[in-house]
């Protein structure tokens, strides 16, 4: 499932002209210039989500307990297409002459 947002204004509000990626094309882009990936993370997750979000991130205690859930799902599959940015941690595969 191949998507781009496209950019039709100049208004520096909206974001720019992107491709968004499916974790699986992300991952199959990955192994096809010749590296494994080691992990699939979503950066933000399902966090940014919440309605209440800043008071969660200036309170020390439920700052902590959010980060510490994010933490423990942060490369679940099925919930990578959630979070907003994906990162790929992948190693170069090694090719003998």
């Amino acid at each position: 499932m191949k998507s781009w947002h496209i950019m039709e204004t100049n208004n520096p509000a909206y974001s720019t002209t992107a491709f968004l990626h499916h974790p699986a094309e992300l991952q199959a882009e990955i192994e096809e210039v010749g590296f494994q990936v080691v992990k699939l993370l979503g950066v933000e997750g399902p966090g940014w989500l919440l309605p209440n979000f800043e008071e969660h991130w200036t309170d020390q205690a439920k700052r902590a307990r959010l980060l510490a859930y994010m933490r423990a799902i942060e490369d679940e599959t099925t919930l990578l297409g959630v979070s907003a940015h994906l990162m790929a941690v992948a190693n170069k595969i090694k090719t003998h002459p």
